[in-house]
This record gives structure tokens, C-alpha cells and sequence, in this order.
């Protein structure tokens, strides 16, 4: 049965990486019927904080992934210790008595492997210092007699192959008795009987060690599946000291991308399915996704430095996703989530208020917070101050502005504020004072938006309301007396 686990350390906020880690491994095990294990690696007490744990909680359960089993490594030290002492016992690994300060660990010859003086003392000997209290690590002893070679086929990046001649004699203990990386991870995929292990690409290289920990322990390995990197546009390693937010999820969250919306961009960093499609549903992504899919090559997420607009630091496919899976949203779920976002800003507004705008705002933004920016003149009981001079239509002048809004203030006082009534009235007004509907509109629309580009003017007006729309057209027709920019 297919097992798959992820297994994030809580030194960092959720990292893009990370997450797509997470999102493989959901999916293949979704795919195949098997189990997802979430497993934290929180054995580095001096660097775990509890912010980094609950950065990672947040991040998986924006998403909306779940996991059907959970294990924090802290609470399975026993069972590290215990197969590192079995390793011992078989000879497999030795007591290392050197100070971990005293530069033991370089070689005038290439890299450091082992320390002879150790590897070769007896068992007597080192029984004997163990008993008296002096402090040692356990190392595994890497096979030297006689050079073999440590064969592996990797379910992305294929045949692999490494000398023992190359590995270092590695800690499965450090001198305080608290298990390596290398131990914790193996002996848990070990008693979580782990069928596939997925995970970066950085990781590969980790993989010969923990074949000879597998093979130590008497336990069948993993299948492995080691992913492509995520790198920034100049092919640099993603890094928050360097790149700041965007490598976090919960800075995409916070922008207002859907989760939907931000899995398929993920998904496709790295991986594509047979058939070339880009937007994806969760369900979809479940269907088609296979390891084979995906590529070796590392993937870019070509975000922009600083000091872009916070919106236009994204990745462009990632926006271009956000906004088709936004506009694929049934209006209803689409205004329940603007809902969020608007009353989180303060303002008040109706659901049924809330629906009106959404069928305006929907195919003009990319993120949801874009409705704070969209749909302002809605949201506000006054709008901010804004150029006059915008009030002034094409080949027209403050005068024929002044008119127009004088007349649609006469006009609208007993029109219906439904889209036709509303056309009907405004059309028949440019017609009376000879000029264009687009000239007669345009100051209008400035007047109550106080923008050029706003959503159709007759349903703005409908949304707006009556009493809003007067009482703007009147500011409007203040403005025009006014110096501009005053």
C-alpha cells in the first residue's frame, strides 16, 4: 500500500518549496488510494520555535489538504536510539570520543570520511570510555575494505550511483545521544513503514546514506522520488533572506489568492500533465498527476524584486491562475469570500449588497483583496478626493461637463435606478443637450466613482443607489469650480 509522508522541520515559516513538497506527495497518495502522514521533524530543539509550527499548520490548512496521519519525531526518540544502539550491536557503527571542537573533521588529503583512531578502536576500549562517562557520537561505519558502489533508480532523475569510497563515516547519534537527521528520518520512515519517500531534489545525495541505514536496520527502503528545485529568474536558490515574502505561503494567502488557485500554480512548477493543460481543478490535479509528469529541470517562479507593487511581485502565471479560478467561482462562493476580505478592512456592507458588486467587480480582479482597489467607490460612504479635470469629456470642456452633470442631476431625481430606465434617461439627456452619449456618460461615471475605468456605468448606478449618485453628482459639480488638485 502506498504510504507517502511529509516531513517539515519548524525553523521557517511554510516555504513555497515546502508546500509543493507537501502538494506531490498529497496527490500521489490521493491518486493511488494510499495515506498521507504529516511528520514533524522537531528535533533541533535550538532552532524549533513554536511561530515556525503554527506558520506551517496555517499554510497546510489554507490549502485545504488534509492528512490522515500526524507524528512529531520529539515523541519517538526511543525508537531512534534503539535501532542506532542495534546498528551498533551488529558492528555496523562505532563510538566516536572526539571533541566535536578540535578540527578532527578536515584532511589535508580531500574531504574528511573518518577518523581512523576511532573507526579502528577496539570494543573493549571503547566500552571502557563509554562506562567512565566521556561523551561520544555514533558513526556509522561506512563499508571500506572493500569499495561498492550504492545503487539506487530515483523515480524522477533515474539510475544513481555513489562509491562508499565517497561517504563519510556520518552520526547516527550526536555526543548529547539526540539522533542525526539522517537516524530520526530513518528509522520513522522505517516503523511508518513509508512505501515512497518524495522530496527535493537537495535531498538526493542524503539518499546513499540512508540505504546504508536501511540496509543496517535489516528494513526494505523506500522507493524515492526526489523533486526539481524552485529557484528564483536568476537561478538562485529561493531564500527569504534574499527574497523576502514571496517565498512564503502565507504571503500569498494574505495577498488574496485562492488556495484553489495557488495548488494549480504549484503544480505546474515542475510537473505538467500529458495533455499541456494550466488551469486545473483540486480534482483534476488528483486524476492526471503521476511522477512521471514530472520534469528534471529546476522551476523558475519569476517573481519581481522590490520595489514592484506588492500585486505585481508575483509570478504572472500566478496571477493569471488567481484570476481564472476566481472568475470560474459561482458568484454566490465568489461573494462570500469578497465578503471576508471587505469586512476585514471595516467596512459594513450587506451579503446582498456584497453579490451586486461581486457581478461587477469579478472580471476585473486578479486577487481578492483587488476588491479593496475595485470596488472602493462602492464600499465608501465619500469618496477621496480626485482630479477635476477627469470630469471633462473627450473634445469637451469644464463648461459641457458642468451641464452634463447639472442635467443628470435633473434627469436622475425621477428616473427608475434600474440598468434600462437609467439608459433610456441618460441617452435621451445627451440628446438633448447635442452631444455624445460617451460625453455624456464620462463625467458621470467620474462624478460617482471618481475614476475614468469603473465597471458599466447604468449597473454602477444601480448599485449605488439613487441617493448615493445625487449626492455625488452634486460634489461633482463643485469640483468643476474648483482649482484641479484642490
Amino acid at each position: 500500500m502506498v504510504r507517502v509522508r511529509f516531513a517539515p522541520s519548524p525553523t521557517g515559516f511554510l516555504h513555497v518549496g515546502s508546500a509543493r513538497t507537501f502538494l506531490f506527495n498529497w496527490l500521489f497518495a490521493r491518486r493511488q488510494g494510499g495515506t498521507m502522514v504529516l511528520r514533524v521533524d522537531d528535533t533541533d530543539v535550538e532552532r524549533n520555535t513554536a511561530a515556525s509550527l503554527n506558520s506551517i499548520f496555517d499554510g497546510l490548512r489554507w490549502l485545504g489538504l488534509s492528512w490522515d496521519e500526524e507524528y512529531k519525531q520529539s515523541e519517538r526518540l526511543r525508537l531512534h536510539r534503539e535501532m542506532a544502539e542495534a546498528i551498533f550491536q551488529k558492528g555496523l557503527a562505532y563510538r566516536d570520543f572526539t571533541p566535536a571542537q578540535t578540527g578532527e573533521r578536515s584532511s589535508a588529503q580531500g574531504p574528511w570520511l573518518f577518523n581512523a583512531g576511532m573507526r579502528e578502536l577496539s570494543r573493549e576500549e571503547s566500552d571502557r570510555r563509554a562506562a567512565a562517562g566521556e561523551p561520544f557520537a555514533l558513526r556509522f561505519r561506512v563499508p571500506r575494505e572493500t569499495e561498492r558502489e550504492i545503487r539506487f533508480t530515483d523515480m524522477v532523475y533515474g539510475e544513481q550511483a555513489k562509491s562508499t569510497a565517497d561517504i563519510e563515516d556520518f552520526a547516527l547519534l550526536r555526543s548529547d545521544s539526540m539522533p542525526t537527521y539522517h537516524m530520526a528520518s530513518c528509522a520513522d520512515d522505517a516503523d511508518l513503514r513509508i512505501s515512497h519517500i518524495i522530496r527535493g531534489q537537495d535531498h538526493l545525495t542524503n539518499t546513499f546514506k540512508h540505504l546504508l541505514i536501511f540496509e543496517a536496520a535489516g528494513v526494505a527502503a523506500p522507493n524515492f522520488a526526489h523533486l526539481p528545485l524552485l529557484v528564483a529568474p536568476d537561478g538562485s536558490k529561493l531564500s527569504k533572506r534574499r527574497h523576502g515574502p514571496v517565498v512564503s505561503v502565507t504571503t500569498y494567502r494574505d495577498a488574496g489568492f485562492l488556495p484553489e488557485a495557488f495548488i494549480n500554480f504549484l503544480c505546474l512548477l515542475g510537473w505538467s500533465p500529458k495533455d499541456n493543460r494550466e488551469m486545473m481543478s483540486r480534482q483534476e490535479l488528483v486524476e492526471a498527476f503521476s511522477l512521471e509528469g514530472i520534469n528534471r529541470a529546476n522551476a523558475v517562479i519569476n517573481f519581481k524584486e522590490p520595489p514592484n507593487q506588492p500585486e505585481d511581485t508575483f509570478d504572472p502565471k500566478a496571477l493569471w491562475l488567481n484570476a481564472e479560478h476566481i472568475r470560474a467561482l459561482p458568484v454566490e462562493e465568489l461573494c462570500r469570500r469578497l465578503l471576508a476580505v471587505v469586512r476585514q478592512a471595516g467596512y459594513k456592507i450587506s451579503p446582498e449588497k456584497m453579490l451586486e458588486i461581486t457581478r461587477l467587480v469579478r472580471e476585473r480582479i486578479r486577487l481578492l483583496n483587488e476588491v479593496l482597489s475595485v470596488a472602493d467607490f462602492f464600499l465608501c460612504q465619500k469618496l477621496p478626493a480626485y482630479d477635476a479635470a477627469e470630469l471633462v469629456p473627450q473634445k469637451g470642456d469644464a463648461e459641457m461637463a458642468r451641464r452634463v452633470l447639472q442635467r443628470a442631476r435633473e434627469v436622475l431625481r425621477d428616473a427608475e435606478f434600474t440598468h434600462e430606465d437609467l439608459e433610456r434617461t441618460l441617452r435621451a439627456a445627451a440628446q438633448e443637450l447635442g452631444i455624445k452619449a460617451g460625453q455624456m456618460f464620462q463625467p458621470i461615471r467620474v462624478a460617482v466613482t471618481g475614476r475614468k475605468n469603473s465597471p458599466p456605468l447604468f449597473e454602477t448606478l444601480e448599485v449605488l443607489g439613487k441617493d448615493v449618485t445625487l449626492a455625488r453628482i452634486e460634489q461633482g459639480i463643485e469640483n468643476i469650480h474648483q482649482p484641479t488638485g484642490s
